[in-house]
């Protein structure tokens, strides 16, 4: 066998016995609730499409006419020949819905973060990441060549003890972090961070990839707080609630217009296909019209964890710890024998010993089946 091969299955059989090998399984979605696997057809809890938008008549129009308007692909960046005409609707739209002065669409939501941090930060600067926070924030700012400093999840003071202690030996000083958190379901303080940034010159990066369209009255994370957070760098996923695909970042002119002359992931990547950018239009005109339709994924979280008397749900997203990674399969595959699909998240996604499942829950899930899924999960409660 090549060394290359042999190095392969060498890993793939230490992760095979971690129970941590990840593999891809066939799965139709029928709609936006329900999925094929296996041959069954499954209620699915394991979805981010929170308002079910990707199956939404006028969003699948408006895509459908995007490509036979303007074609299945943009053809290059879109500072080359790319740049169709969507896009300028799409982030007059964001920077709307966000309240900034401008707004810049990426290929991705990790596209977006690996571009926009090494922007704004290089090795004479200092980096503050919420040890929670996504892949792509960490990613992003270790390509910046930065002082990347860890700040314990939601922890205000650590963050201002780092600060503190590191802020005056560093040109600029950044905070990045999750608004809404993709595997806990909980908040960023986002507004203490802001007045945080403010104290020190450190400014504030927020990823809203599972925020906006269900938080914040479909505005995201930086609404959600009773007061709107002084966030500069407000970025995004259209992936998620929006129901397509493609990263964003809403800041003001200036900050957009050195974005789209310097992030790298921007500037030598092929700009969205116009199916997507017509799409994600139309889905932040949906949300824009229905602020009622917005709160129900959030409504639906939250009978669930009344249902099984946990804390009460902040976002869609509630984890339901197991610990060790091969229980929480075991949990997933029981689950799955009654009806549900609630995919187990194991390390590195979770930190180590805290696998779990994660459970999503979207515009289009009924009481009753919140109320069977509470039931069918509840011996699995409290035991990680």
């Amino acid at each position: 066998m090549p060394a290359l091969d042999t190095f392969a299955a060498e890993k793939l059989a230490r992760l095979d016995h971690k129970h941590l090998r990840r593999r891809l399984v066939e799965t139709a979605r029928a709609d936006g609730i329900w999925v094929m696997r296996g041959g069954r057809r499954l209620l699915s809890f394991s979805c981010n499409d929170y308002l079910n938008l990707s199956q939404h008549p006028a969003v699948k129009e408006a895509a459908i006419a995007a490509i036979r308007k303007h074609g299945v692909g943009a053809g290059a960046s879109r500072l080359v020949t790319g740049n169709h005409p969507l896009f300028a609707e799409l982030e007059t739209r964001l920077a709307a819905l966000k309240g900034t002065d401008a707004a810049c669409v990426f290929g991705s939501g990790y596209l977006a973060n690996i571009g926009i941090i090494p922007t704004f930060a290089s090795k004479s600067d200092l980096i503050l990441v919420d040890e929670l926070a996504h892949s792509c924030i960490w990613a992003g700012a270790s390509l910046s060549g930065a002082t990347v400093a860890t700040f314990r999840h939601n922890d205000i003071e650590d963050a201002h003890t780092i600060l503190k202690a590191q802020r005056a030996a560093h040109r600029h000083a950044m905070i990045a972090t999750d608004g809404v958190f993709s595997m806990d379901g909980d908040l960023a303080p986002l507004p203490a961070l802001a007045k945080l940034g403010a104290e020190y010159d450190a400014w504030l990066l927020s990823d809203d990839a599972h925020g906006i369209g269900v938080v914040g009255g479909g505005r995201g994370s930086t609404f959600a707080h009773g007061e709107a957070a002084d966030v500069p760098l407000q970025m995004g996923t259209l992936s998620k609630a929006v129901g397509g695909y493609g990263g964003y970042l809403c800041a003001s002119q200036a900050v957009i217009d050195l974005v789209k002359t310097r992030a790298a992931s921007f500037v030598y990547s092929t700009g969205l296909p116009p199916a997507s950018v017509a799409g994600a239009i139309a889905s932040l005109d949906f949300i824009a019209a229905n602020p009622d339709y917005t709160v129900r994924p959030l409504t639906h979280a939250r009978a669930f964890t009344r249902a099984l008397n946990l804390p009460e749900a902040q976002s869609p997203i509630v984890p339901i710890v197991i610990g060790a990674a091969d229980t929480a399969l075991k949990v997933s595959q029981e689950l799955e024998e009654k009806g549900f699909l609630v995919v187990a998240i194991r390390p590195p996604t979770v930190p180590k010993d805290t696998a779990r499942l994660r459970v999503a829950f979207t515009a289009n899930h009924m009481s009753d089946d919140v109320q069977r899924l509470a039931d069918a999960i509840g011996p699995h409660v409290g035991h990680a």
